[in-house]
């Protein structure tokens, strides 16, 4: 988005950059659909074929949204784009490490533990204190329980979610620590133990296919919410990119779960 010279579209394209899937993302959409369509070589071909098809859906709508927030909220004239590219030169392979490491790898990691570090502490405490035999944790899911039935989820998944925002990587771990109530993140050796594990606790294909769907569209990690911050210099579009991309993943799964149970398909 850097390149982009008219501000209006620069910011339009920082707040659209979220329905691409980032590397933080993948994990989850490539293990859930090689848990319920990874079966045999058929199966296998299946969830890549899925994997790809959530990948496209995500740019399609990058795509409309872009259109449409051209077309209401940042309305402007659309303005050329010119990609001017600079003279070849050999690299240099120290100066790529150094500058590598410096601008980007440093960069990135701080900010990570910035907003990793109190966010563990938060999930840590959720997890570890207990009201009536239950953990704050699943208390929490149970209140939200219902609206995130209505999307095809449950208040687990929903929570997972929520409490994810550090990075995307864990919301898994997280799902996995509240279905069998233990105080620390975990992860399965066993893709079969997991795929039992979310079959016990109600998950169908259905399930699975809104999770990837909320995923692949859901706000940002807080890594890339900071970095929207920094870019934009305004918390209020911060604020909105964190809202507008919740809110059209809401709307897809609730959509798509809704169509679903109609037909009955479950």
């Amino acid at each position: 988005a850097r390149i982009i010279d008219s501000p209006r579209e620069r910011l339009i394209a920082i707040i659209t950059n979220n329905f691409v899937p980032c590397n933080g993302r993948f994990p989850t959409l490539i293990i859930l659909a090689s848990l319920f369509l990874g079966t045999g070589t058929l199966g296998q071909f299946a969830a890549s074929a899925a994997v790809v098809g959530l990948v496209l859906f995500g740019i399609a709508v990058t795509l409309l949204v872009s259109y449409i927030l051209s077309k209401t909220v940042l309305k402007g004239v659309p303005s050329s784009f010119t990609l001017e590219l600079p003279p070849y030169r050999k690299p240099q392979l120290k100066s790529i490490l150094v500058r590598s490491f410096l601008d980007r790898t440093f960069f990135v990691l701080k900010r990570a533990i910035l907003v990793a570090v109190p966010a563990g502490a938060v999930i840590w405490i959720l997890a570890n204190t207990f009201y009536g035999g239950q953990n704050l944790i699943a208390i929490l899911s149970g209140y939200i329980d219902p609206a995130a039935g209505l999307m095809g989820m449950d208040g687990v998944i929903l929570m997972a979610f929520i409490l994810g925002l550090p990075a995307n990587e864990i919301v898994v771990p997280i799902i996995i620590m509240s279905y069998i109530s233990s105080g620390a993140m975990l992860e399965f050796n066993s893709a079969q133990s997991l795929g039992q594990l979310l079959l016990d606790n109600g998950w169908t294909w259905a399930t699975a296919l809104c999770v990837m769907l909320f995923s692949l569209l859901h706000f940002p990690c807080g890594t890339t919410l900071w970095t929207i911050k920094a870019e934009t210099k305004s918390l209020i579009w911060t604020v909105f990119t964190a809202l507008l991309t919740t809110g059209v993943a809401c709307l897809v799964c609730l959509t798509v779960y809704q169509l679903i149970s109609l037909g009955n398909f479950i």
